[in-house]
This record gives structure tokens, C-alpha cells and sequence, in this order.
């Protein structure tokens, strides 16, 4: 379980930086800097060389991208208006050959062409009367991090442990859920960043046996909502690159695939390349306003 990562911010004379330390994952993120971006990508590539990282990713802006280029950085994918409608650009580099390759891209590379060829539906079908829809509290935490624990051997965060799922929702992140009887089989959530307007749809589960009523459809629908109602209208998610069913359900809510990012992170079983896909809610906003 990530329960050493933590976020670091560090103030200079010319820069400032916030720092995400992920050594469960074997990498940094720099998730926002101010100023001199020579020497807050010098200060970040201090970090990784201190934390032994195999990669280091900076949440970079449009002003940014020939400088990241010319430090060795490559652009892996794209949140369309990350920060406040300006978009964000995912930089990468990597420390080690091994974390620099891939032997399942290709083969990813066809699940997105197949994803992208099927046809968009966005018709929600409710679920039979046995699921109920509940917003998650405190109260729920144990139950959540149960469901977790039954779908995924390898979380990159520790949602197994829920002291950790109590503080995210003190925290702000929005959970929803469907309970069959006394378990929850269904999750997801929304990690807000109020600042920025945006927000991470994310920690998708469906226990196997629950997985044919469309039940993720509806709960990240439902999140989205929520999110139209605080004015948040940037909504990303990014799913493992070899799920086919969970990229399906994510191109056919409208999200648009935006790219890849290399051995991201460890999930499910093992280290795995993640999707990027983006929806602009201010525009699903307008299509209901249109009805």
C-alpha cells in the first residue's frame, strides 16, 4: 500500500513548487510550480535522484513545453483545461531502461483503436431495485476498503486501509457506491481540486460478479453531477490501458482519449500504463440547458 507518499512544498528565492513523493510507485510528480522552471525542474530532479525515482512527471503548462522538451522531458498525454481552462501537459522522464519500455503497448495501442470505433452511448440504465445508490460517509469506510480489497491485489493508493478512505473524504474527495445486500459491489470517486476547477473521477471498482448492470455508468454520472453543482467542469479519469471494459465505459460518457502514460503506476497486479481521457462538463451543462 502507497501509505509513505506525501506532498512537499518547497519555497525559493525565485520558484515555488508542490511536490508529490510516490515512492510506493517509484516516482515524483510536480504537481504545480511558480517561477524559474530551470531550477524547479533542477530541485525536482534532485528529489528523484534522492528518492532513487524511475520517474519523474511535472503537470506542465502550454509556456512550458519547449523548456521540458530541452530537459530531456516527453509529453505522454493531455488534460484540457486542468488549470482554470488552461490545459495540462504530462512530462515525463524516466531513470531506467526498464521503466522506459513496454511489452504490452502495441497491444494496447489496439484496445483504444477498438474502444474509439464502438459507438457513443450515454443512456444510463438504471439497476435492478437490489442496488441501492448511497453517497459514501465515514461511517461506510471499512465496507469501501473492503471492496477494494477484493478487486484489486495492487492499489497505487492505500484505499485498502480505511483510516486512509476517512481522511480523503475529510479531505473533500466524493465517494458513490452500490450496496447488494450488506456489501457495497460498486465504487467510484471524485478527487476535487477546488483551486484549479478540476477534478480526478477515479478508484473505479465493481466486484466480478456485479459487473453486467452497468452499474460504473450510473456512478460516474452521478459524480458528475455533483461536480456541475460545486462548478467544477473539468472532469479526467485515467484507467489502466488494458482494461478494455473501462475505457468502453469512458469513451461512451463522452470522455476523449488524450494519450498514455508508461508504467505510471503499480495497480491491479502489477506496474501498468495509464489512460487519459478528458470531458468538459460546461459543455455537458449546455446539451441539458438544450433538452
Amino acid at each position: 500500500m502507497n501509505s509513505t507518499a506525501s506532498v512537499i512544498k518547497i519555497k525559493k528565492v525565485n520558484f515555488s513548487a508542490e511536490i508529490y513523493m510516490d515512492p510506493f510507485n517509484k516516482r515524483i510528480r510536480v504537481d504545480d510550480y511558480l517561477g524559474n522552471l530551470e531550477d524547479a525542474i533542477r530541485e525536482a530532479e534532485l528529489a528523484a535522484n534522492e528518492q532513487q525515482s524511475e520517474k519523474l512527471i511535472f503537470r506542465g503548462r502550454a509556456e512550458s513545453f519547449s523548456v521540458l522538451l530541452a530537459h530531456g522531458f516527453q509529453c505522454e498525454a493531455i488534460i484540457d483545461g486542468y488549470f482554470l481552462g488552461s490545459d495540462q501537459y504530462f512530462f515525463c522522464k524516466y531513470y531506467s531502461d526498464e521503466r522506459r519500455t513496454s511489452e504490452h503497448w502495441i497491444n494496447e495501442d489496439n484496445i483504444v483503436k477498438n474502444v474509439l470505433a464502438l459507438e457513443k452511448n450515454s443512456d444510463i440504465i438504471r439497476p435492478p431495485s437490489e442496488y441501492v445508490l448511497k453517497k459514501i460517509t465515514s461511517v461506510d469506510a471499512e465496507k469501501l476498503a473492503a471492496l477494494y480489497r477484493n478487486v484489486f491485489q495492487v492499489y497505487p493508493t492505500p484505499l485498502h486501509d480505511p483510516v486512509y478512505i476517512k481522511k480523503t473524504i475529510e479531505e473533500g474527495t466524493i465517494y458513490y457506491a452500490f450496496q447488494f445486500g450488506d456489501e457495497l459491489v460498486s465504487a467510484a470517486s471524485a478527487e476535487v481540486n477546488l483551486f484549479y476547477k478540476n477534478a480526478e473521477l477515479t478508484d473505479c471498482a465493481t466486484l466480478p460478479s456485479h459487473r453486467k448492470h452497468g452499474l460504473m455508468k450510473f456512478l460516474l454520472e452521478k459524480l458528475e453531477e455533483e461536480l456541475q453543482s460545486q462548478g467544477i467542469y473539468c472532469a479526467y479519469s485515467i484507467a489502466r490501458a488494458l482494461s478494455f471494459g473501462m475505457n468502453a465505459v469512458l469513451h461512451q460518457l463522452g470522455y476523449t482519449y488524450r494519450g498514455r502514460l508508461l508504467n505510471n503506476c503499480y495497480i491491479f497486479d502489477k506496474l501498468e500504463n495509464m489512460n487519459v481521457w478528458v470531458k468538459d462538463l460546461a459543455g455537458e451543462e449546455k446539451k441539458h440547458l438544450k433538452r
